[in-house]
């Protein structure tokens, strides 16, 4: 363990136990993921709430510094190198912090990737979220933790009639990301009935946002509709057109996420919008958006196609409502318009840059 350079990473060597008395200093949440679209989102929504906040990376990663820039000048956030499948380095951080919450946002999610690369998948949201409970379990036996858990609509895997989907539709993944998320999902229910662990999952559906990843198709298609428009490509390849989701805003989400930690008792949730639209729809508001015909700009490709389509998901988040207070608050089409003006603006940018650079070569 160890600093990158940034005073935004605290070296786990350099921590010492931390007394009793910091429950009555602000909160402390732990996320595991951090780094990536919701775990930026959450840190936001917790220090504003005014936790101390800390994050876990990878080593090895890459951080995306655009998500965290934001908050990595902030006296309550901190970041420590670490692994959620490096189960004795992880018990460690986690009780040396003695985290009031800890948020394991940690995955490998992206569900066409899971198929060429199922064994990473599945240590990661699988044996990574074991190695987070037992952790919070020995936690747990010294003062109390809260664990939140992302389990994901993909463990239902759309089985015929089964629309919308809610808490007790039954599970049928048809993906890896999907079959480690429900192992996942199983063992949080079974530490909290065994161990007496304050522990729930949020069961949430397709969330995009402008910091989603440029491999999910959301933000591919974002992408794609920036660098068209502004001259930098002519064309986008995409899968399957008439796949259905249930599309909301990563950052209405992780509010959900917290709610489910301040209940009286851990339960599980669905985090859903109610309402489903295909990837083709999808085109439709972004190219619209930027005064575009997709019908002229995209192409399919059968690589991109899953070996196993899930066909329709779609969230009742009623429960939700009811319990939590919680309800989205962006809709389809402002969240798809929120993208493509981001990745434009991107676009402009390397435009811009590309054209320096030519005048620059010119004038030489």
């Amino acid at each position: 363990m160890g600093a990158t350079g940034s005073h935004f990473v605290i070296p786990l060597t350099h921590q010492t136990s931390l007394p009793q008395s910091h429950l009555k200093s602000p909160r402390r949440a732990l996320i595991t993921g951090i780094s990536g679209q919701d775990g930026s989102y959450l840190a936001e929504f917790l220090l504003a709430k005014g936790y101390d906040v800390h994050g876990v990376v990878r080593r090895s990663s890459n951080l995306t510094r655009d998500r965290l820039d934001r908050i990595s000048d902030l006296p309550r956030s901190n970041l420590h190198y670490g692994d959620v499948t490096d189960a004795s380095s992880l018990m460690r951080l986690v009780l040396e912090l003695e985290p009031d919450e800890i948020y394991n946002l940690a995955a490998q999610s992206h569900v066409r990737v899971s198929f060429d690369n199922p064994g990473y998948t599945v240590e990661v949201g699988a044996m990574g979220a074991l190695n987070v409970l037992e952790a919070a379990r020995l936690l747990n036996e010294r003062r109390p933790v809260r664990v939140y858990q992302a389990s994901t609509s993909e463990m239902f895997g759309g089985a015929p009639g089964t629309a919308p989907q809610s808490e007790t539709t039954r599970f049928h993944p048809r993906s890896p990301y999907g079959c480690a998320k429900l192992y996942a999902h199983a063992q949080v229910i079974n530490y909290r009935e065994s161990y007496d662990l304050f522990a729930c999952c949020g069961i949430l559906f397709n969330h995009e946002s402008p910091r989603r990843g440029e491999n999910f198709v959301t933000r591919k298609i974002s992408l794609g509709v920036g660098r068209i428009r502004e001259g930098l490509q002519e064309k986008l390849c995409l899968g399957n057109l008439e796949a259905r989701r249930d599309w909301g805003y990563a950052g209405d989400f992780v509010e959900a996420m917290w709610l489910m930690l301040q209940q009286e008792s851990p339960e599980e949730y669905v985090i859903a919008t109610g309402e489903t639209h295909s990837v083709r729809e999808f085109l439709e508001v972004a190219f619209t958006t930027a005064g575009l015909d997709w019908r002229e700009h995209v192409e399919t490709d059968e690589r991109f196609f899953r070996p196993a389509e899930v066909d329709v998901l779609l969230g009742d988040a009623s429960k939700a409502a009811e319990k939590l207070n919680w309800r989205p608050t962006t809709s389809f089409e402002s969240l798809a318009r929120m993208m493509v003006e981001h990745d434009r603006d991107l676009a402009q940018r390397e435009r811009w840059a590309q054209e320096r650079i030519a005048h620059a070569g010119l004038e030489k």
